[in-house]
């Protein structure tokens, strides 16, 4: 007799958990750190191609060691920061893009500079990495994107009734997004 009713409060407990929501949160986290991942491999792609860019240009351009320098300083430092996905807060993220934004900025000033060598600038291999650098680019972007959409589905998720109350109970916290940075509602200007 109580076994009977130790396996039906095992069968309510477990329907009312699924009724609450609590299994469709653990498939959303497990789906916003998985594209936590996609968004971290897209990083790793450009900062696996920076090596390659800087031996590149570094045989045209020996006196812009500076510009390679703060381009290898800004990668080391924007590779060095490991990120636990269900840790994602707000102040955790913001670092992590200041340090993915001084590499995008020097990568930028890099390219700059490269304009002043018109040999590099028909090189094949130069020519296929800025390609190669400009497609990852559009990958980061495309898998930030994915992110929040997924960031957004877990946080509504987490915050709809009765769902709030289970995730409450199990820990669940809401995620952070990713922001624009701080002035890029501004369109650049180009002078020539």
């Amino acid at each position: 007799m109580k076994r009977i009713l130790g396996m039906l409060l095992l069968l309510v407990g477990s329907l009312t958990l699924s009724s609450c929501g609590y299994n469709t949160m653990v498939t959303l986290d497990e789906e916003v750190s998985g594209q936590w991942a996609n968004v971290e491999a897209a990083y790793q792609r450009r900062s696996d191609l920076i090596p390659n860019l800087v031996n590149t240009v570094k045989g045209y351009a020996d006196f812009e060691k500076s510009t390679l320098m703060a381009v290898t300083e800004a990668r080391s430092k924007a590779t060095s920061m490991q990120i636990d996905p269900s840790k994602l807060d707000e102040k955790t993220l913001a670092q992590f893009e200041q340090n993915q934004n001084a590499l995008k900025g020097a990568l930028s000033r890099l390219l700059v500079v490269m304009e002043k060598y018109p040999d590099l600038k028909a090189n094949q291999n130069f020519l296929e990495l800025q390609s190669q650098l400009e497609g990852t680019e559009n990958r980061i972007n495309v898998e930030r994107r994915r992110f929040n959409e997924l960031v957004q589905t877990y946080n509504g998720t987490l915050r709809r009734f009765p769902n709030n109350l289970t995730a409450g109970m199990f820990g669940f916290e809401t995620r952070a997004y990713f922001k624009s940075e701080s002035g890029s509602e501004k369109a650049p200007q180009v002078q020539f």
